[in-house]
């Protein structure tokens, strides 16, 4: 093993508002205490339940990707598992969340508020 993953960072416009958004998804701790980095107006940090943890930095000319534009690609994605995919498709998008496509059974793409895509997987 050469490394050992100690975060995910999100590039967006509002580190603290996108961080809090995937705090009402995955649950967890924004901002917490951590040795690793401070946080700032410009780099928020989720410590979720399950021990990962997502990082959230600002760019001030952030350009959200597409999908599924290859002109715009999405750089990344997140996989979160889910028991029930209907009832878990309501609560993203009351929180701010953008359906990008549902035409697979098992899974739904979505956006985040900054744009990013992440797809609600059952479980």
């Amino acid at each position: 093993m050469i490394a050992e993953l100690q975060c995910v960072v999100l590039d967006c416009p509002d580190p603290a508002a996108l961080a809090g958004f995937y705090q009402g998804l995955l649950g967890g701790t924004v901002d917490r205490s951590d040795a690793r980095w401070a946080v700032s107006d410009d780099w928020h940090t989720l410590h979720t339940p399950q021990g990962a943890v997502l990082a959230f930095q600002r760019v001030a000319d952030h350009r959200p990707p597409r999908w599924p534009d290859p002109e715009h690609p999405q750089q990344f994605h997140l996989d979160l598992a889910v028991s029930d995919l209907d009832r878990a498709d309501e609560e993203v998008r009351a929180a701010g969340a953008r359906l990008l496509d549902d035409s697979a059974g098992g899974w739904r793409v979505y956006a985040d508020p900054a744009g990013h895509p992440f797809c609600l997987v059952r479980h």
